[in-house]
């Protein structure tokens, strides 16, 4: 190292949009803080930069007050005094998905770009742990440097490493790998980003905090480069820094004080550092620690936001992005698919999707998920109607109902679909509304078939929903209303294609196919069975699969168990007298929902009596401020009753059991998780992660402390021996895994107070009444991947859009391909319309330990098909019509390809 140190003090203010306060309470702070920036700008030309926290909405935030100050804005952006980007916001990482990651990157590198910068360094300033494969991200986005303040425990003392291992490093750079091999360079923000905060000026007092200071970062710099962070958490603007800097130059001979930026500070440290940098690799969750300041339990936090945010993503992920190829005006597609990812990412930073916000904040979120919901269903039905028009729905059986089914997975599949149609409309200007009624109920019901594009026939069950008030929106006209004959119809769906459409009918049929075959349900054996899967229910409510494929047997799944929780909505802290209350000596009713051939569900309604909330001890332990792990309050005394439903659903050919859970909570401070035993022991599990099954090890480091070890989940947890059992959700996160053998889930969790740095009461984080989850159930052989069963687990939430049309002539054929391709093991997670009038991108991810060729065809004549990268440039070409790449293992892969309609 260097005699003479350089300290780089960067200004900045690390910015929730929302926490302790919601977001209009915070948005004043932030206009202050950015009125005070572009005075100092204005008036002081020793103010280097500022560092706006990694994130560009900031910037809509205060333009949205401030218009007139745009040019100003502008034009500091451009001159790189103020530093944005490059995310749009600072979401949590493992809340959120693999794509809504990369939309994060994609336009926040658009919003910076369009202001003359380009992003500097891949910032996690206060990111709760990150997914493993951030450096392969940060790589193909031209990123090469991390920051991060969470993940990697620092070692040693004045640079003397007295442990290393692949959770921690001695110094504050470190080299951070990826999967496949991609490599940052990583800045452990060891002291915190609030390490050169309120710099005194007056000369005793700088004395002493410069001595404190330097010692501090000097035990973890590796080089004579010194980081120091002149801010915090919603810091308003040092105004006197350059001051305080000047002092500092004075009373030190041996460092520069310098006013500097990232961009600096990385310039020159990569002149100085050591090329034996430890190095870290994968995931960055806080492993080497006590694990109780991990943060993990954010992940079942307010379980309703993450249910809610699963659904939005999946709709924009596997509708709306897909359904911009078939629009006809593509800049309109791209503004409405723009506008409501940043509306879903303003629910994505780590304070508000982690529920670990007051109360103000996860309602103004429900909002804006209702809205982001709404929105991508009427725009993605209205591209399809705007497609489906143009097809000819026309058919010999002029009775005979056309609908569109939009392929939009990216995977060939097989599912069985549910739909409703209108089997006759009566509008008001045709007929006494009055008299519309009774007219539609004297409608005889006739049985149907599917019939599809290829003519052939499908079976289909029909429910009879009654009379339904509607209204038509004509492109030229007023609004139409009627009243119409409603049926939900079920029929098995079989897709060869990845990307595409089919036009089908809805055929009345001479006879009810339906019940020629045998019904899934037996209600003698309390059975659910298809070709795959039997599930046998037992009296607690607990069910046991056997999987026909191996013979492997389950038993006693689905056995619910209940423990206080006197932690916070950040940490999971079991109560002091440690009870649990479990389902499994219970006695449930059973009901049959439904039962064909096609699909049957039966209903088991349960009941667990829980203590109401906790004694009076938690709320003084509250109110004083006492540390999670240091509570010991326990259970109340006085009990209440807690209804639990468990729908489980079977569907023809599923490889899986589909499990809708209602809970009626009205207990307070408690945790609700469903367990299941595989039966086996085993030393590793794996957890669908953003981009990446993670391998994880069931027990936690020797550091760690805490009696719970609750880890992230993406899509799906695994567990598995010989045998293995996968537990596929739609936005459950939150796992552990007990006595290396049992998966448990957490389906709720019930606490008062946001916790953190001070009592914030969130009554609302309770989650009192109704609560709502699904998960699905895989077994198979071996391991997740080797069985391929998590191609399964990613299909679980997805349905095709249908839409039901009139017949009428058209010119685009009944069905087509957009797009083929080959790649066994590959996971399609992109899936849309490029900036290009007929350009698709598709981006896919290796989960594997195995290279695996990808092959990917076109429709249409002389296209070209280009390799890209997750920033959707266009790299080399690899092929015209047709092309072919080698996807290595653990590697994500975006092609863009110019594909038309096939005819």
């Amino acid at each position: 190292m260097s005699n003479e140190k350089t300290a780089h003090i960067i200004s900045h203010s690390h910015w929730d949009r929302e926490w302790y306060m919601s977001l209009e309470e915070h948005r004043y702070h932030l206009v202050e803080l950015m009125d005070d920036l572009l005075d100092m700008f204005k008036n002081n030309p020793d103010f280097h930069s500022f560092h706006l926290d990694g994130q560009t909405i900031l910037i809509d935030d205060y333009l949205a007050v401030r218009p007139q100050k745009k040019e100003e804005v502008e034009h500091y952006i451009k001159e790189n005094r103020l530093i944005i980007g490059p995310w749009y916001v600072l979401q949590d990482a493992f809340l959120t998905s693999s794509e809504a990651n990369i939309r994060n990157l994609l336009y926040g590198l658009k919003d910076t770009n369009k202001y003359g910068q380009k992003g500097q360094i891949g910032y996690f300033p206060d990111t709760f742990g990150i997914y493993g494969q951030a450096p392969q991200l940060l790589k193909q986005a031209g990123i090469e440097v991390a920051a991060f303040g969470r993940g990697v425990t620092p070692t040693g003392f004045n640079n003397q490493v007295f442990h290393s291992d692949d959770y921690s490093s001695p110094f504050s750079e470190l080299k951070w790998e990826s999967p496949d091999g991609s490599e940052v360079l990583g800045i452990l923000f060891a002291n915190w980003y609030s390490n050169g905060n309120e710099i005194p000026v007056e000369e005793q007092k700088a004395k002493v905090y410069w001595e404190k200071k330097l010692n501090e970062v000097d035990k973890f710099a590796s080089t004579s480069e010194l980081l120091f962070l002149n801010g915090c958490d919603h810091q308003p603007l040092q105004k006197d820094i350059t001051e305080a800097i000047s002092i500092a130059n004075r009373q030190n001979s041996e460092v520069v004080f310098k006013h500097s930026s990232f961009e600096n500070y990385i310039r020159n440290l990569k002149k100085h550092l050591s090329p034996n940098l430890q190095t870290i690799k994968g995931e960055l969750r806080n492993q080497k620690t006590d694990g109780w300041a991990t943060l993990v339990n954010t992940a079942s936090s307010r379980v309703y936001l993450k249910v809610q945010n699963d659904y939005c993503q999946t709709l924009l992920e596997k509708r709306l992005e897909p359904m911009g190829i078939f629009a006809i005006n593509k800049d309109r597609y791209r503004d409405y698919s723009e506008f409501y990812w940043k509306m879903l990412m303003e629910n994505h930073p780590h304070d508000s999707i982690c529920g670990c916000s007051v109360d103000e904040v996860h309602k103004e979120m429900e909002t804006r998920f209702l809205k982001v919901k709404q929105g991508v269903e009427k725009v993605s039905t209205e591209l399809g109607n705007s497609f489906a028009v143009e097809i000819d729905t026309n058919h010999a059986n002029k009775d005979a109902i056309p609908f569109v089914v939009f392929d939009t997975y990216g995977h060939q599949h097989k599912k069985v679909l549910t739909k409703k149609f209108h089997l006759k409309k009566i509008y008001f200007d045709e007929m006494s509304f009055k008299e519309i009624p009774k007219t539609l109920e004297r409608l005889s019901l006739p049985n149907f078939v599917v019939e599809r594009a290829d003519n052939k026939v499908v079976d289909c069950a029909v429910k009879d929903l009654g009379i339904k008030f509607g209204y038509d929106l004509p492109k030229d006209g007023f609004r139409r209303p009627y009243y119409a004959k409603e049926v939900e119809v079920t029929f098995l769906y079989d897709s060869k294609r990845a990307v595409g459409y089919e036009r089908c009918f809805l055929v009345p049929h001479e006879k009810d196919v339906i019940k020629s075959s045998p019904n899934i349900w037996d209600s003698k054996s309390k059975t659910l069975e298809n070709d795959n899967i039997a599930v046998a229910i037992n009296e607690n409510g607990s069910y046991t699969v056997k999987d026909k494929n191996t013979n492997k047997v389950y038993r006693q799944l689905g056995i619910y168990e209940n423990t206080g929780d006197i932690g916070n909505e950040y940490m999971y802290k079991q109560s002091g007298d440690e009870l649990t209350v479990t389902s499994e000596n219970n006695r449930c009713a059973l009901e049959v929902v439904n039962n064909t051939s096609l699909s049957a569900t039966v209903r088991l309604t349960n009941t667990l009596e829980i203590p109401t909330k906790a004694d009076d001890a938690l709320k003084k332990e509250k109110s004083s401020l006492v540390w999670h792990p240091d509570r010991k309050a326990e259970r109340g005394k006085e009990k209440s009753t807690i209804v639990i439903v468990t729908e489980l659903k079977l569907e023809k050919q599923g490889k899986g059991l589909k499990v809708t859970v209602n809970v009626d909570n009205n207990a307070k401070d408690h945790r609700l998780r469903a367990l299941f035993p595989i039966g086996e022991t085993a030393e590793y599990h794996f957890a669908d992660s953003i981009f990446e099954i993670a391998k994880r090890p069931n027990n936690p480091a020797s550091t760690w402390e805490n009696p719970s070890f609750d880890h992230h989940m993406q899509r799906f947890v695994s567990l598995n021996n010989k045998y293995g059992l996968t537990i596929a959700t739609k936005g459950l996160h939150e796992y552990e895994i007990v006595d290396n053998s049992t998966i448990c889930v957490t389906l709720l969790r019930s606490v008062g107070e946001m916790g953190d740095w001070g009592h914030f009461e969130t009554p609302e984080a309770q989650c009192l009444g109704e609560n709502k989850v699904e998960f699905m159930l895989i077994p198979h052989k071996d391991d997740v991947i080797s069985s391929n069963s998590y191609l399964d687990a990613y299909s679980f939430p997805y349905n095709p859009l249908i839409l039901q049309q009139k017949q009428s002539n058209g010119s685009v054929d009944k069905q087509s391909s957009y797009l083929t391709w080959n790649g066994k093991g590959l996971v399609l997670t992109a899936l849309k319309a490029g900036e290009g009038e007929n350009e698709i991108i598709a981006r896919w991810y290796n989960p594997t330990e195995q290279c695996i060729s990808l092959e990917v065809e076109s429709a249409g004549k002389h296209n070209e098909i280009f390799k890209s990268n997750i920033v959707e440039e266009k790299l080399e070409k690899i092929g015209e019509k047709k092309g072919v790449i080698e996807v290595k293992p653990h590697e994500i892969t975006t092609i863009i390809s110019n594909s038309k309609i096939t005819k």
